[in-house]
């Protein structure tokens, strides 16, 4: 059984603010030590329930935040960027499941610290369907025919995946009191819950059925202002809507419109630095 594990940073235990996951802020190192701390308890408990070979992927900001020295040692890491696929890097159909860790709810949705990708997205669709990065990495993980068997975050992340994938395992370690306080177990009783949740998700496993994702998708991204707007649309293929803030990208398929997405995002992010 090979297992790809995805690990954001939002929504670990006990984070509430970007004090804890911006790398120059007084709280980070804290939360790179949680982050670890829960991703080896997944990877323990899925070594228990039978897996031979599991990735994990570091799928955070510049995604270099695991500790590879505390790290489980019988897994493979990928961390740094860039990536061709962000959040998704090494996923592929030679796996049996996927399961994300850390994630928090999309972009203008209640939940902490919730957004999509950068701070400048107010919402992505894909076929006009709303997707966070959680759907979009979903869909990914289905283009290859993997369900995504465990979603651990804040409950509103939970909440998201449950509307989104049925029979899925969620594992709710914050609730979310506003986008930067929570009511939070602590991390061993953290710790006890993912292993009971990472448990459950493999057993259910022949139960849980991949996203499938459209055929010809076409991505839609809403940014929060018109410059980034004007700056994704310097991608060739786009067309921007000039009523609005929507840039609009037709893809062959769902590997093209997530590599559009990124391209969309970073170009847009040039907007609030000049």
């Amino acid at each position: 059984m090979k297992l790809y594990l995805s690990v954001d940073m939002e929504g670990i235990t006990g984070v509430p603010d970007h004090t804890f996951v911006d790398s120059s802020k007084h709280n980070y190192e804290r939360a790179r030590k949680i982050m670890t701390e829960e991703t080896n308890h997944v990877i323990e408990e899925a070594f228990r329930k039978g897996a031979t070979e599991i990735l994990v992927n570091d799928s955070h900001s510049k995604m270099n935040n695991l500790l590879i020295d505390d790290i489980h040692p019988d897994v493979s890491l990928i961390t740094g960027s860039v990536k061709p696929y962000s959040m998704v890097q090494g996923l592929d159909g030679e796996f049996d499941g996927a399961l994300f860790t850390g994630y928090h709810a999309r972009a203008a949705q209640k939940g902490v610290l919730s957004h999509s990708m950068t701070f400048g997205v107010r919402h992505f669709f894909i076929n006009d369907r709303p997707v966070g990065e959680l759907g979009f990495n979903a869909l990914m993980a289905g283009y290859y025919g993997v369900p995504v068997l465990m979603v651990a975050g804040d409950d509103c992340a939970a909440a998201e995946a449950e509307a989104l994938i049925p029979d899925i395992v969620t594992a709710p370690v914050k609730e979310t009191i506003s986008r930067t306080a929570v009511k939070s177990l602590t991390p061993k009783k953290a710790g006890e819950l993912l292993r009971e949740r990472t448990a459950l998700a493999i057993d259910k496993r022949a139960e849980i059925k991949p996203l499938t994702p459209p055929e010809h998708p076409e991505l839609k991204i809403e940014f929060m202002n018109y410059g980034q707007a004007e700056w994704a649309h310097l991608m060739p293929g786009t067309e921007l809507d000039p009523e609005s803030t929507t840039v609009r990208f037709k893809a062959a398929h769902l590997l093209e419109a997530y590599q559009a997405m990124l391209v969309m995002t970073e170009l847009a992010m040039q907007a609030t630095s000049s």
